[in-house]
Order: C-alpha cells, then sequence, then structure tokens
C-alpha cells in the first residue's frame, strides 16, 4: 500500500530560512499532533543524518518513525528514507526562491503502513495531506 501526497505553499521566508525551518527536526515534533522528534546523530545535519518521530499517547501507545537523510542540498532539496517497521517510503521537499522575494515549497511523500490494504491508500492519502499540509504551515508560519 502506498499513499502519494503532494504539499506546495508559498511564504515569505527566504529559501534560506525556510531551509531552517523545514530541517530542524525536533521542531517538527511541534506541529505534527502527538509526536516528539529525537535526533540520534551529531549535528550538523547532512546526508546519514538519523532521526525517529514518535507517535503515541502518553499511555505507550503508538509508533516510531525512524527517517534517515540521504539526499542533502542546502538550501533547495533533501531527501528522507522512512525504515520504520509500521511507516516505510520516503519525503523530499524542494525550496526555490520566488521572483519579487519569498520562496516556494513542494513537499512530496510516498507513504505506506503495513498491514493496511490498498483500498486505505485514498484514505491515508487524503489524512496525510492533512497532516503534512498543517505541519509545513506551521513551520514555515511567519509570526509578528
Amino acid at each position: 500500500m502506498t499513499a502519494r501526497i503532494r504539499i506546495v505553499r508559498e511564504t515569505p521566508l527566504s529559501p534560506d530560512e525556510a531551509w531552517l525551518r523545514l530541517t530542524d527536526w525536533e521542531r517538527h515534533g511541534d506541529v505534527v499532533p502527538l509526536t516528539r522528534v529525537t535526533v540520534t546523530t551529531p549535528p550538523p545535519t547532512a546526508a546519514g543524518t538519523v532521526f525517529t518521530a514518535r507517535t503515541g499517547t502518553a499511555r505507550g501507545l503508538g509508533f516510531d518513525d525512524p527517517m534517515e537523510v540521504v539526499v542533502w542540498q542546502p538550501p533547495h532539496r533533501c531527501r528522507l528514507e522512512k525504515r520504520g517497521r509500521v511507516v516505510t517510503g520516503w519525503a523530499e521537499f524542494e525550496v526555490r526562491a520566488l521572483d519579487g522575494g519569498g520562496s516556494r515549497v513542494e513537499w512530496r511523500e510516498e507513504l505506506a503502513v503495513r498491514g493496511l490494504p490498498r483500498a486505505a491508500d485514498p484514505v491515508l492519502a487524503t489524512a496525510g495531506r492533512w497532516m503534512f499540509g498543517r505541519a509545513v504551515d506551521g513551520l514555515l508560519r511567519v509570526t509578528g
């Protein structure tokens, strides 16, 4: 089973600032419900960086989503491979400058959840677009 997700956002942030926000891995836990992110390799982030998103409740119900950075081309492109027992696939994003300032972010993801039938792909894709769209919006949010 594979759900394909694509999210595109434009932001007044510079490409460098958008990149910094999108690659602040621990901060993803602030914008994804019930999730905490732990980086298990020393800084700085580069190809080979490994981190785990733990999604679950305080009662211990949940799952780990371990990921590894496999492409690191700051401030333009990053690709992650998902290597979990429950969630597999990949995610990548690209950041491009917009004419007149700001940037455009395109987030793509192929997501599979072991044990779910193919018939669930559309539901998983819809839920993924909502969740990852909310996460990207939160990471790129401009306050002030």
